[in-house]
């Protein structure tokens, strides 16, 4: 059986299954009659609470959460989910595309008021519609341990929204993150949800990426953020947001304090609304990572985008939508359960019909400003030239943090073209250590078949350039020998731990 297909509870002539009481197997995978308690007696010499006391205290409560989930699920008439009744004391429960529909989550709802342990729960695509998203509401008026919830793609539509808002305006749940992509909101349900966010302060990461937001969403939102002290990550990426709605949600931008990262990326902006986003950079102090890719953004935008960057001391990222590529094999990782994650540090504007001229227009900004956090600035669909990159230099030598990803041309115009990926090359292995959990002295360490803490610096350059961990060119590793080789031409490991 697979491990995630729902679990039968019955036996094959529908008769219910006798519990055999000394069998675990029966106890977890049997029906949810409730076993009668028995009081154990205390021996007289014992006065207080053992290790095994406890220990057997917290079995009991365990078995319990599993017998309340599937008397749960013999009430609602479904058929219980055995991935949930493996993972109720993990932190993190993943049940995205089991087909739960409104039942199903309701039972899992039910198990849910009383658990303490599970403080992520993801339930993406499974129909839960606005029966489902009821019973998750009554639930979290009760349990204060959920931190993190994921609903989207659910269909929730405007009932859902309405659920959602009025259970946001109480303030009364611990949860911090929430995701409601794809669930076809609109603009009703955009009005809903700037009345209850206004005054929300506990919501500090939401998704609403891939609804039907427009102009008029726009309005709604941007009052929203004018008014929130809470939001530090908002995603507002593939909704209908024309130069109108870009407009009043910079407007709102412009007097909230609290946001950091914004996702506004394959929306319509134009020109006029990265004029708007440019003011907003200018003024603003609080954002680092803003994603405008797919905007139809030309180099006057651009233009626009790099005065406010002239003045901007906080912007890290101008992200392209093509980041969870580049994020894979190039950019910092948040760590898992990090709360307010960070930014990659990464300047993105892919996707938009950016000459030449306007990506000199935005790397003139960065050395213009001499406060400017700007880390790696990625224009890889912008083809450059030569004396592009004697600018670059200029603006290298004021702001030696910069990285800036471009597209050149080899030779003569009209060769083939090849992407010239400048990544810092430390930023490169930074981020495979990241992504694979282990300590940057580990990846040095392998390269050595020896295991040393050090080793030459031709054989060390002969391994970076054989190995397909972390892909790195010539010039990229040249770059790095020049910071690792010791005056005895040696590489040293220590110095990374």
């Amino acid at each position: 059986m697979d491990s995630d297909e729902p679990l039968e509870d019955e036996t094959k002539d529908g008769t219910e299954s006798e519990l055999a009481p000394q069998s675990s197997d029966a106890m977890l995978y049997g029906e949810a009659e409730a076993p009668s308690t028995v009081e154990k007696e205390k021996p007289t010499w014992e006065d207080s609470e053992t290790d095994l006391e406890i220990e057997d205290t917290e079995r009991s409560f365990i078995t319990g959460q599993r017998e309340l989930y599937l008397e749960a699920c013999k009430l609602v008439g479904v058929v219980p989910v055995s991935c949930f009744i493996r993972n109720m004391e993990e932190p993190y429960m993943k049940l995205n595309h089991h087909g739960l529909g409104p039942m199903g989550t309701k039972a899992i709802a039910i198990a849910l008021v009383s658990n303490t342990a599970i403080i992520r729960l993801e339930l993406e695509d499974n129909r839960i519609m606005q029966e489902g998203v009821l019973s998750l509401v009554e639930m979290l008026h009760e349990n204060y341990y959920l931190q993190e919830l994921n609903i989207s793609n659910n269909s929730l539509g405007l009932e859902g929204a309405k659920m959602i808002s009025d259970f946001l305006q109480k303030n009364i749940s611990s949860l911090w993150k929430l995701e409601l992509s794809g669930n076809n909101f609109k603009e009703e349900s955009a009005a809903l949800l700037y009345q209850a966010l206004s005054a929300n302060y506990r919501i500090k990461k939401l998704n609403l990426s891939h609804n039907e937001f427009s102009d008029k969403g726009g309005e709604y939102l941007g009052q929203m953020l004018a008014l929130n002290v809470g939001l530090q990550s908002l995603d507002l990426s593939w909704n209908h947001f024309h130069v109108q709605g870009a407009v009043a949600l910079c407007s709102g931008l412009q007097a909230n304090v609290t946001l950091k990262k914004l996702n506004l990326s394959m929306n319509g902006f134009g020109n006029e609304g990265a004029l708007a986003l440019g003011e907003v950079l200018r003024l603003n102090s609080c954002l680092t990572h803003v994603d405008v890719s797919g905007n139809n953004i030309s180099s006057k935008g651009a233009s626009k985008l790099s005065s406010g960057l002239e003045y901007n001391e906080t912007l890290q990222v101008l992200k392209g939508a093509t980041h969870q590529l580049f994020c894979r094999e190039a950019c910092w990782v948040s760590q898992p359960g990090d709360p307010f994650p960070g930014p990659c540090s990464l300047l993105q504007l892919f996707l938009n019909p950016i000459s030449m001229d306007g990506a000199v227009l935005l790397i003139l900004s960065i050395k213009k400003n001499p406060k400017s956090k700007m880390e790696e600035l990625d224009i890889s669909n912008v083809v450059v030239t030569e004396q592009f990159s004697k600018i670059l230099d200029g603006v290298y030598a004021v702001h030696p943090q910069l990285d800036v990803l471009y597209d050149t041309v080899k030779g003569l115009s009209g060769k083939k073209q090849a992407l010239s990926l400048r990544m810092k090359p430390m930023k490169l292995i930074q981020s495979y250590a990241d992504q694979h959990k282990i300590p940057l002295v580990d990846f040095f360490k392998s390269l050595n078949p020896t295991r040393a803490m050090e080793m030459p610096v031709s054989e060390f350059q002969r391994a970076l350039l054989q190995q397909n961990k972390v892909p790195m060119n010539q010039n990229q590793v040249g770059e790095l020998m020049k910071k690792l080789e010791d005056s005895k031409g040696m590489v040293n490991f220590s110095s990374f731990m």
